[in-house]
């Protein structure tokens, strides 16, 4: 969310500018929605001079597409057309995962080879995703100027905030105190025991667990950027 807020400042530099946030990760719907809850939520925070054409609508998300919901090129491209007509500008918040599918479908259209890693799964910093919708979008929304910013590298580097300095504190401490007693798990804040902070069984981990879309919050956010 810090990231997009620098980042959305680009709006003030060209007409017409498309900037797409993605959100580095196969998996990475549930980061890649709350990411976009927690941006609109800083928002509210920040003074805005529409008179300057400095207002809120061009900050705000204009989509958020992550692999759990399928993406129509079409009907989304002309949605945005008209939030590029209103407001001069278009928002989007994209999971690398998101749409895989259609990519492919149309590399193997066109006779293009699609690359895999040793385990059978598309190499997405190979077809790289967003480039690939800025290349779709761009054109149909009659865009001038066009930034694809991939926000996982300043999340790695960047310095823990106070949020995440209290939940690493708390969790060195109880994955220690789980060691000494010969317990073993990974220590996380466990969403099937009301988001309390637990030792998870190994059993019960692994990869790709798709996100609830049907979340109160999440449908509301799409429901107020549409």
């Amino acid at each position: 969310a810090l990231f997009f807020e620098n980042i959305a400042n680009e709006n003030t530099t060209s007409a017409r500018q498309l900037i797409i946030h993605e959100v580095m990760g196969r998996h990475c719907g549930w980061l890649t929605a709350a990411t976009a809850r927690d941006y609109r939520k800083r928002l509210q925070d920040r003074e805005f001079y529409p008179e300057l054409l400095i207002s809120m609508d061009r900050w705000d998300v204009d989509a958020v597409y992550i692999p759990e919901l399928p993406i129509n090129l079409e009907a989304e491209s002309e949605r945005l057309k008209r939030k590029m007509d209103e407001k001069d500008g278009v928002n989007i918040f994209l999971s690398e995962g998101a749409g895989i599918e259609t990519i492919v479908n149309e590399m193997e259209a066109n006779d293009e080879e699609v690359p895999h890693d040793a385990f059978g799964h598309v190499r997405l910093d190979e077809i790289n995703p967003g480039l690939w919708y800025a290349k779709q979008f761009s054109n149909r929304l009659e865009a001038q100027k066009v930034l694809v910013q991939k926000s996982g590298y300043f999340a790695r580097s960047a310095a823990a905030n106070p949020r995440d300095l209290s939940l690493i504190k708390k969790s060195a401490t109880l994955a220690a105190e789980c060691g000494l007693l010969g317990q073993n798990g990974v220590v996380g804040l466990d969403e099937d025991n009301n988001d309390e902070l637990s030792l998870i069984n190994f059993d019960r981990i692994k990869g790709g667990k798709p996100f609830n879309t049907d979340h109160t919050w999440f449908q509301e956010m799409l429901k107020e950027i549409n």
